[in-house]
């Protein structure tokens, strides 16, 4: 039970509405869209910076520790309380509070979706680039947290490049700007630094984005494949003629026949991959680059392309893409999405290494990923109600990021650390690197302050496993019955 004083202290600053506090309400905000679990003692919903200020001394005074969190959307664990404390909820800062069209740039609050910025944006001809495949319902705070990308990041980024400034706040309520309305300004980049950070170095409360004039001409292509292998190469062989699409999806067979299924797009079940091809620019150079495209998947293999011009064909041939993910939900009752980054020319070889780990542990994978910039997302279907099952996938999920990180690639490209992968920090780094990045923790003074137990593995002399963690997690949860 949440201490009573403490809920009154919190109400004092954002009244009785703002705070969630009885056990079964709380339920709501143990999880993301991972298998890990986390509860809160309360969870705040702000709906100003000096409410934030104000939140953040509080809990310092009561030595508790503090996570932000926006939709719940995240993949990795990044907003789940790992070791109890207040949860600060952005969501009803959801604020445009600028479009400067002239300059191209907006300021917006954190728990602004990412999408809604877009069409705000839409009379000014200007759009926000990174286009998470969550964007209906993730936050613009959110995506600052884990440097959010999604399919159009291959020509235009990641959240990082789109970020001018932020506003945040410190942990000891101060609050301060990093960055500005310009890009290169002097001294330390500290708002590179937060981007990414997920959570643990500091709460961003308002973001300064770049702005990106509207494409005068877009062509999607739909490229069908009897083989992975043909698939991957004309991934390779597109970039590799100096053509540079706006997006580059890959769809495999066990995820077209669950589309198919669920969304009617029209995807080949009996096809071993699909690419989905985006280029967009000026009308000549969009025409030119969709003819080179269509030429060399045909010369790779593919045994049809379809080609959109118009918004609503192109819309069409998205919209088994865009459903992909619900639509895995008939394979089994749950699934672990993963995000390991491997050099484009590894695809074929790691690929072949997924479907070997499915068969191993027995269960279905399904990949739907950016193959432009070699972001792989297996979807490993199981069923969580099953005893053993969530241990198991697990597994097999450590098997898969490490086919990854020996191919050369790395064991997250877009979904971040957080709890899910902290232990493979090794695998890729040093003591003496995981020692000098906690330090910028000390340094902020946020180190179990913000989102304690995120990107970093325990440290040996803790005695801590990821397995402990999630024991200790699941002892947490209390018995409610709703």
């Amino acid at each position: 039970m949440t201490d009573r004083k403490l809920v009154r202290e919190l109400q004092a600053i954002v009244g009785r509405d703002g705070v969630i506090h009885a056990p079964e309400d709380l339920l709501v905000y143990e999880y993301d869209a991972t298998i890990e679990r986390g509860l809160p003692e309360a969870v705040v919903l702000p709906t100003t910076t000096e409410q934030v200020s104000q939140v953040v001394k509080l809990a310092r005074r009561h030595s508790l520790p503090v996570v932000a969190r926006g939709a719940g959307t995240g993949l990795s664990g990044g907003a789940i309380p790992a070791a109890g404390g207040i949860m600060l909820v952005m969501t009803r800062m959801k604020r445009i509070l600028e479009i400067d069209a002239e300059n191209r740039l907006a300021v917006v609050e954190p728990g602004l979706v990412n999408l809604d910025l877009s069409a705000a944006l839409s009379p000014y001809g200007l759009y926000y680039a990174p286009d998470p495949s969550s964007q209906k319902a993730c936050t613009l705070g959110g995506n600052v947290a884990e440097n959010a990308g999604g399919p159009h990041c291959l020509a235009y980024g990641v959240t990082t490049n789109h970020v001018l400034g932020l506003e945040v706040v410190l942990a000891d309520g101060q609050i301060v700007w990093l960055g500005g309305r310009t890009a290169d300004r002097p001294g330390y980049d500290l708002r590179t630094l937060l981007i990414g950070s997920e959570g643990t170095l500091a709460i961003v409360t308002k973001i300064i984005v770049r702005l990106l004039p509207l494409p005068e001409a877009t062509v999607t292509l739909l490229a069908i494949f009897d083989e992975m292998e043909q698939a991957s190469q004309a991934v390779s062989a597109i970039i590799g003629k100096g053509i540079l699409p706006a997006a580059l999806e890959m769809l495999d067979k066990v995820t077209m026949r669950a589309v198919e299924e669920a969304v009617h797009a029209g995807y080949p079940p009996d096809a071993d991959a699909v690419l989905l091809i985006e280029v967009e620019g000026w009308q000549d150079s969009v025409d030119e680059q969709a003819e080179a495209v269509r030429a060399i998947c045909e010369n790779m293999g593919a045994r049809e392309v379809r080609i959109g011009f118009t918004p609503a064909d192109r819309e069409a041939l998205w919209a088994g893409r865009k459903g992909a993910l619900g639509a895995l939900g008939r394979l089994a009752p749950s699934y672990y999405i993963l995000d390991g980054t491997v050099p484009r020319s590894k695809l074929p070889q790691v690929l072949r290494g997924v479907y070997q780990v499915g068969e191993k542990y027995g269960f279905p994978i399904a990949n739907v990923f950016h193959a432009g910039d070699g972001n792989l997302h297996p979807n490993i279907a199981f069923d969580e109600s099953q005893p053993g099952q969530a241990e198991k996938v697990l597994k097999a999920g450590a098997e898969i990021m490490r086919l990854c990180v020996d191919a050369g690639g790395t064991i997250t490209g877009e979904h971040g650390v957080g709890m899910e992968k902290r232990d493979f920090m090794r695998w890729i780094f040093s003591d003496d690197d995981l020692e000098a990045m906690r330090r910028i923790q000390v340094a902020f003074a946020s180190e179990q302050r913000f989102n304690p137990g995120k990107i970093f593995p325990p440290t040996e002399d803790s005695g801590e496993t990821a397995s402990h963690q999630r024991a200790v997690i699941q002892s947490q949860r209390p018995d409610v019955s709703i």
